[in-house]
């Protein structure tokens, strides 16, 4: 499983893309999703913690991917990277 931390805000098109687009990723990987609004003070101190410039904030496993519009074939390319990673190192135990 993979950890997706989405900083969003109100009245925010890319927002609403992320969202849109996590809900149809969801349902291909296995993912955690939580949105957190940019307001809100844990928002706040992700974004500034991460270095988040734009919203949409990505983060994957609590390192930030992208901020701005997102990317699907970006995600697509780093989750399935990502999973595959997950495979490898379950299957040397």
């Amino acid at each position: 499983m993979i950890k997706v931390t989405v900083l969003t805000q109100k009245s925010c098109a890319f927002c609403d893309d992320a969202e849109a687009l996590f809900e149809r990723l969801k349902m291909e990987y296995p993912l955690s999703i939580s949105f957190i609004d940019l307001s809100s003070p844990e928002g706040h101190e992700l974004a500034v913690e991460g270095g988040v410039l734009f919203p949409p904030g990505i983060f994957l496993e609590e390192r930030l991917f992208s901020d701005g519009p997102p990317s699907e074939r970006k995600l697509r390319s780093e989750i399935e990277r990502r999973l595959c990673m997950l495979k490898g190192s379950s299957s040397d135990h």
